[in-house]
């Protein structure tokens, strides 16, 4: 299999740490994200693009994968928390990004209607999440999977994304003590630290789709 990805991207970094904990054997090529439309995986005559779709497909070819459990249940829990990362979690997290990190970094006024709009939606789906991590200590139950991972990935960036986790403790606790001592985790996401990138490197992470 072949990975195209722009590390500084939020959801490259989501597949290079998927692959990393699902130990998938791949061939890494590095792309401009200004000129390819990215994450994409090859594999023969197959091409992928989508994280999640590439990670799922990543995870059924990874026989034994204590990340992905072989059971229908846990699998059809793992791919619902795929879907709804992709359908609300992540879209509410990249318009928050924009409004409060972005623009200041570009030196543009955030669209306040659009923020206080936005943060709402925002609790209601991170209630979801802590509602769910004050029963067990992963999503799906007392062993981390890959819905892990993809859930907390639009949050990688936290420190700068000024996204309010810290209303929601189990949510919180989640991200910074279990989701942010992975090996996989941080050797991707710390690859690469914002604290040295210049203002575009930033943007671009910020404002990848």
């Amino acid at each position: 299999m072949k990975l195209y990805v722009d590390p500084i991207t939020v959801n490259c970094r989501k597949v290079l740490a998927g692959f990393e904990l699902l130990e998938v054997d791949y061939e890494l090529i590095f792309v401009d994200s200004l000129h390819a439309v990215l994450p994409a995986l090859a594999d023969g005559e197959l091409v992928l693009w989508e994280p999640n779709a590439i990670l799922q497909y990543a995870a059924e070819n990874s026989d034994g994968s204590p990340y992905y459990p072989p059971d229908r249940a846990t699998r059809a829990e793992i791919r619902r928390w795929m879907l709804w990362e992709s359908s609300s979690w992540y879209p509410s997290c990249y318009v928050l990004m924009v409004e409060g990190s972005v623009k200041p970094i570009l030196g543009q006024p955030a669209d306040r209607r659009v923020l206080v709009e936005q943060e709402k939606n925002f609790h209601r789906l991170a209630h979801t999440l802590d509602a769910r991590l004050a029963q067990n200590p992963w999503l799906c139950g007392t062993d981390m999977t890959l819905a892990d991972l993809v859930v907390a990935a639009p949050l990688y960036l936290h420190p700068y994304q000024k996204l309010p986790i810290e209303d929601h403790k189990y949510l919180q606790r989640w991200l910074t003590e279990r989701m942010s001592c992975l090996p996989c985790w941080s050797q991707v996401h710390e690859s690469r630290s914002l604290d040295g990138a210049n203002r575009e490197d930033i943007s671009m992470a910020l404002f990848d789709n």
